[in-house]
């Protein structure tokens, strides 16, 4: 099953022409939540190879627009609705022009994984740091009522890190995508109803 499950959406993802399989992750909850609707404004941190901002550009549409962060850079033309910035997510002067130059936000979406090392401890760790500086960008960036989601491992910080977003949205939720590799730690974390 797990093998079959890897090579379904690998395959889909080459024959509907989107850059990872990870796209189908956001296409289920964006389809279950309704998050993305014409005009908005997204900010996708972790955005390489680029199949998130693929998708929340199709559905923003020409009037709205999405700004794609990543430490990679990415080697796709992007659609005229799609700024890319190169930098680190983890240094206080890029996140500071960043929330300068491009907020408000209706939503920030953060696909951001570690380098993982296969210590579970480490990596979950290592996780929770990106998830945290996702939501410190979240929460200078969003408009009131804004959404955010944010992958992060399952891992000793988890349930702290659930309680501080449950603090600043008026609904939270937490989702394990069927595209997720069953084996992953993974997990996202929905918080919709932002509390400016």
């Amino acid at each position: 099953m797990g093998k079959y499950q890897v090579d379904h959406f690998f395959h889909k993802a080459k024959k509907e022409g989107y850059l990872s399989r990870a796209v189908y992750k956001l296409i289920e909850i964006d389809k279950k939540y309704g998050l993305l609707k014409t005009g908005m404004k997204v900010l996708d941190l972790g955005a390489a190879p680029g199949s998130w901002m693929q998708w929340t550009a199709s559905r923003v549409g020409h009037k709205g627009c999405v700004v794609g962060v990543d430490i990679q850079n990415i080697n796709f033309e992007l659609s005229n609705n799609v700024t890319f910035v190169c930098g680190d997510i983890t240094d206080p002067d890029f996140v500071e022009k960043l929330i300068k130059k491009y907020s408000p936000f209706d939503i920030v979406l953060s696909d951001m994984a570690p380098f993982t090392t296969g210590n579970k401890d480490t990596d979950s760790a290592r996780s929770a740091m990106l998830a945290e500086q996702a939501f410190y960008v979240a929460s200078n960036t969003l408009k009131s009522g804004g959404a955010f989601l944010v992958k992060i491992f399952q891992g000793r910080d988890f349930q702290h890190f659930l309680n501080v977003v449950k603090a600043s949205f008026n609904r939270v939720r937490v989702i394990k995508p069927s595209a997720s590799k069953k084996r992953s730690k993974e997990t996202y974390i929905l918080g919709l109803g932002f509390k400016s």
